[in-house]
């Protein structure tokens, strides 16, 4: 019997109930306290958190499987940096942990360093004994596996097993939340992007239309590089707009097509994705990257080229949302494309009408007024004395050249009217007018031969590159006040040359831009020579020879 003011002692039966009370009670508030976020990072780390506390564990890790079944992500707690640092690399899914992701059922061991799937621990490793891993289901598929060892209470008993099991179940629900919510945050940042970059489409030209894609995509979708690839030649890429790492000395890049993730983007019509392109692996200056998606963009049939989305080396990969929403994306920027296309098409048609009336105007009066008042400054030559007759003939020659000039300009008008393509002279005036259009003086541009019915689409692409380059280059670094551009056809060569009176490349900067310049003309079997003089002045020439296919009609 107890004394008066003594508390009895609950009897095993009384405490088995209260224990398994407070168990319940711990496993409720561990279920709140997982499923109250959306956030998945969030959500992985606290899972784990609540399944140390309910079975009093040392250390605890979610191990997230991927694609090819091993351990994509893992988020371990309990271990300090130190010890972390010293591990190297985190586990990948193999032995016990792998066991699990096999079995696909809970695993619980009293001892774990004498089960011999625990073999190939690392170096620095703590020690752990008990052991118990359980499988998270997302619906029927297995999402990862919750592992717990070392308990403090000595091995992990069949309840504790049931706790984590029902952990798991609860676990599985708040992955597909948090899941759902970040897909439908991606969906949202998608249309974001969707509408700003077709918006920002309809503002600018055609040559602005890649940059702008690349620009608004970069500031809207979480990515560390963004670029647009489109066709160079029949089995190359060109790298045609960059924004984020390494922009500069990506930008104007020429690669082989062939293996790559933006041919296949192209050839399937369809965004895929990589997780991780190693540095170098298909030409010498790939950067390393990570998780990457291409997005094909076409305007009809044609092939525009590819949106690259790219995220460093060990960053998260693009889920099947973004997918999703990327090759919506590239649908509705295929249709601004068109509409810029057709927009354009309008406005050449305009331009083009204008052009040949003043060309007619050029060559029908002006032309024939200064070729009649060469004739008769001639005659008058003939009258005179000697003195008074070179001057004549000296203005003479002044009228000649004035009429080969118009001449030329006449020819270049006219080109407006041939229809398809822009010929290359007319997008070499596009480029000028551009890059220049708020200099003080414009720069003197001159062409000789017949550039234009000579030229091939991929070999005027390069030139147009390159033109831009040297023109930026100029506008950028060389304080110049006169500026030449130079176009000619010489002996079955194409030779574009650019002359400033600037400040010169000082010593030792860097040219990344010129280099780039210079691996284009070494690709077509050209050259490029840079002559910077000491006292200011920078020439560029820049000669490479025409392909088969320039001599076609």
């Amino acid at each position: 019997m107890f004394e008066s003011g003594d508390t009895p002692l609950p009897t095993p039966r009384e405490a088995e109930p209260e224990q398994h009370r407070r168990r319940m009670h711990d496993l409720l508030r561990a279920s709140t306290s997982v499923v109250e976020r959306l956030d998945l990072d969030v959500v992985l780390r606290r899972i784990v958190e609540a399944g140390m506390r309910l079975v009093d564990a040392r250390y605890g890790a979610l191990g997230v499987i991927g694609s090819d079944g091993a351990l994509e992500r893992f988020i371990h707690v309990g271990m300090n940096e130190h010890v972390v640092a010293q591990l190297g690399h985190l586990p990948t899914g193999k032995g016990v942990l792998g066991a699990v992701i096999t079995a696909g059922e809970p695993i619980r061991l009293e001892h774990l360093s004498s089960d011999p799937r625990s073999a190939g621990v690392p170096d620095h490793h703590p020690q752990m004994e008990s052991f118990l891993g359980v499988p998270v289901r997302v619906g029927d598929q297995v999402y990862g596996n919750l592992y717990l060892t070392d308990g403090k209470n000595g091995p992990f008993s069949a309840d504790d097993q049931e706790l984590i099991v029902a952990l798991a179940a609860t676990a599985g629900i708040a992955i597909e939340n948090a899941r759902l919510y970040d897909a439908a945050r991606t969906r949202e940042a998608w249309q974001a992007a969707i509408a700003d970059v077709v918006t920002a489409m309809l503002d600018v030209s055609g040559e602005n239309v890649l940059d702008v894609i690349a620009d608004r995509v970069a500031a809207a979708i979480e990515a560390d590089l963004v670029a647009v690839a489109t066709p160079h030649g029949d089995d190359d890429l060109e790298l045609s707009a960059v924004h984020g790492l390494n922009a500069d000395a990506l930008r104007g890049r020429v690669y082989p097509a062939e293996g790559t993730l933006t041919a296949h983007a192209l050839n399937t019509r369809r965004a895929v994705s990589t997780d991780a392109q190693r540095g170098g692996e298909m030409f010498e200056w790939q950067p390393s990257l990570g998780p990457s998606v291409a997005i094909p963009l076409f305007v009809g049939d044609e092939p525009l080229g590819a949106l690259v989305v790219s995220r460093t080396s060990g960053g998260p990969g693009f889920t099947a949302a973004d997918l999703e929403m990327a090759f919506t994306f590239a649908a509705q920027a295929s249709i601004a494309l068109e509409v810029v296309r057709a927009r354009e098409e309008r406005s050449r048609t305009a331009t083009n009408r204008d052009r040949a009336r003043i060309a007619r105007d050029l060559h029908d009066h002006v032309v024939q007024r200064l070729f009649g008042a060469g004739l008769s400054l001639q005659a008058v030559s003939a009258s005179v004395d000697a003195s008074a007759s070179d001057a004549i003939e000296t203005q003479i020659d002044v009228l000649d050249a004035t009429i080969k000039d118009i001449r030329t300009i006449i020819f270049a008008l006219s080109s407006g009217d041939r229809k398809g393509a822009k010929q290359l002279r007319d997008r070499l005036l596009d480029v000028v007018s551009g890059v220049t259009g708020t200099w003080t003086t414009p720069p003197h541009l001159s062409f000789a031969g017949p550039v234009d019915s000579l030229t091939s689409s991929a070999l005027a692409d390069d030139a147009v590159a390159v033109l831009r380059e040297l023109l930026t280059n100029v506008g950028k670094h060389a304080h110049a006040t006169a500026v030449s551009v130079r176009v000619a056809l010489v002996d079955g060569w194409i030779e574009l040359g650019v002359q400033d009176n600037g400040r010169g490349i000082p010593e030792g900067e860097a040219r990344s831009g010129l280099a780039n310049i210079a691996d284009r003309a070494l690709l077509r079997g050209g050259q490029c020579e840079i002559v910077s003089e000491p006292d200011g002045g920078t020439h560029v020439r820049w000669k490479v020879p025409m392909d088969d296919r320039s001599h076609e009609s």
